[in-house]
This record gives C-alpha cells, sequence and structure tokens, in this order.
C-alpha cells in the first residue's frame, strides 16, 4: 500500500517542487519541504482525499510559509542583496522553458510578507482557488484576495526579458566580448542607463545602479578573477557560468529589454554555486 503511495506522489514531485521554489527561493528547502509533504502524506495516508494533488499542494503550502515565517525570525536583520538559488540548465535544455520564472521576479517575491508570497504563488502561478488559500493563512477567501492583489502589485515591476533566448544571447554575447576586451564604452552601450547590479556573494554582497558603475564592477571582475565563461540557461534567461580552475564560482543572470541589460542577478558564493551547479553544467 505504501509503495503505491509513494509511486503517486513521486508523479506530483515535480509539481510539488516548483510550488515550493516559488515560494522559498531555495533549491535546497525546496525539497526538504517536497520531503515534509511526503512524510505528512505516508502518516495520513490518502484515505478520503478525492484530488491528491490538490491536497499535495496546499500541503507544501503549509510547509513554505512556516519555513519563510522562521526564516524571518531567525535573521535578525534583513538581508541587504540577496538573490535567491538560479535555475542553471544547458542551453539545449529548452522544454521546460514555458514554466521558467525569472530570477528577477524570484528577487521580488523575496520581498514579499510571507502570506502574500503565498496567496500569490499559489493563486497566480499554480490556480489554487482563494477558497482554499484562505485556511492555510488563516484569513476569509476576501482577504486572501486582497493578499494576492498587494503582491500583485510589487510584482508588476519585476523586470521580463522582451524577447528570446536567442536575441537574449546576442546581447550576453556583446556583452562578454566586450568584458574580455576591457571596451569600458562598449560594455556601457549594452546596458540600460538605470541598469541595476545584484551581487550576492554571501558575507560580500553589493547592489550597483547605473550603467558606467555597473561597467566598472564588470572589468573589475574581468581582470582579477581569471574566470572562464561558459553559456548557459538560468531560470529560462540566457546567462552564463563562471568558472576557476573547472570549479563554478559565479552563475549570472541578465534580463534583457530593449536590446540593452536592465537588470544583471549574480550569485557569487563558491560553496553555493557549486551546490547549485552539476558537473557539467
Amino acid at each position: 500500500m505504501e509503495e503505491a503511495l509513494a509511486e503517486e506522489f513521486e508523479t506530483h514531485r515535480g509539481h510539488l517542487r516548483a510550488v515550493a521554489y516559488r515560494m522559498l527561493g531555495s533549491t535546497a528547502e525546496a525539497e526538504d519541504a517536497v520531503q515534509e509533504a511526503w512524510l505528512r502524506l505516508a502518516r495520513a495516508g490518502a484515505g478520503g482525499v478525492a484530488n491528491l494533488a490538490g491536497w499535495l499542494t496546499t500541503v507544501v503550502g503549509r510547509i513554505c510559509l512556516d519555513m519563510l515565517r522562521s526564516r524571518r525570525t531567525r535573521r535578525e536583520e534583513p538581508l541587504e542583496t540577496h538573490v535567491p538559488d538560479p535555475v542553471v540548465t544547458d542551453p539545449a535544455e529548452v522544454a521546460a522553458l514555458a514554466d521558467s520564472v525569472g530570477l528577477a521576479l524570484m528577487v521580488v517575491l523575496e520581498t514579499l510578507k510571507p502570506p502574500e508570497r503565498l496567496a500569490f504563488v499559489l493563486h497566480d502561478l499554480f490556480g489554487v482557488p482563494f477558497e482554499e488559500i484562505a485556511p492555510i493563512v488563516g484569513k476569509s477567501p476576501a482577504a486572501a484576495t486582497q493578499l494576492a492583489s498587494r503582491a500583485r502589485r510589487r510584482v508588476r515591476g519585476a523586470a521580463r526579458p522582451d524577447v528570446g533566448l536567442a536575441a537574449q544571447r546576442e546581447v550576453v554575447d556583446a556583452f562578454l566580448a566586450a568584458s574580455r576586451a576591457g571596451d569600458f564604452e562598449a560594455l556601457v552601450a549594452v546596458l540600460d542607463p538605470d541598469v541595476v547590479l545584484r551581487v550576492d556573494a554571501g558575507t560580500a554582497s553589493k547592489l550597483v545602479r547605473g550603467a558606467r558603475d555597473v561597467a566598472s564592477q564588470a572589468l573589475l571582475f574581468a581582470r582579477g578573477a581569471g574566470a572562464v565563461a561558459r553559456p548557459v540557461v538560468v531560470n529560462g534567461q540566457a546567462g552564463l557560468v563562471a568558472t576557476v580552475a573547472e570549479r563554478p564560482v559565479a552563475v549570472f543572470c541578465p534580463t534583457v529589454r530593449g536590446g540593452r541589460f536592465v537588470e544583471v542577478d549574480i550569485v557569487a558564493d563558491p560553496d553555493r554555486v557549486a551546490a547549485l551547479v552539476g558537473p557539467g553544467q
């Protein structure tokens, strides 16, 4: 009986992982949430559950909400610059891109209050009715609707690409070529004047605004790191993984609009990157 239940759970694992990742912005915590959902299902059984996928989705939502609240309690101060875990895939693997959520959107989700994030993610991204969301957040369906509405207003400001993957790659390649050549003006040319750079390197994180300042940072990195960049897809967008001595040390994810970078998100904690980027990525 448990074996059959486990097999059925596995058919939902990918969906549950997607829900948890969008809720938590951490691939490791998302896996933990999915595993906890399995443990709860194994204890409770599926008897009387008419819609197992819906039941599991709400269970994962509850688990993630508790994790988000616990995370906020543990932090004495908010992180100055935090970039969620990137999802890195090979450029040839495009089948799942339609389901991708850009890293810039994930950054905005990180700024939401936990109930707002849950209401938005479950309803707007996964179609869960507010009647099912309401008991998770301990509010009425009308109040849950308002939570999602507030989140939606914030999320509208998230940068999204206005061109496809191939056109994004052209801009990324131009940026990379200018960095390698040390061509400051060519770098500035592929950056929006109001571009925002977020670098999450753990204890050495930074936020940089403006094309010339971001170009200066890019040249400093290109000169000092001795890194080799290889093309990847990051959360469905054209990006790069930087490696030093074949070890991945940074994931680079720009958002392209109007033929320029409007935002650049970088995870540059080598230990974190090594855990996120598997062999061959």
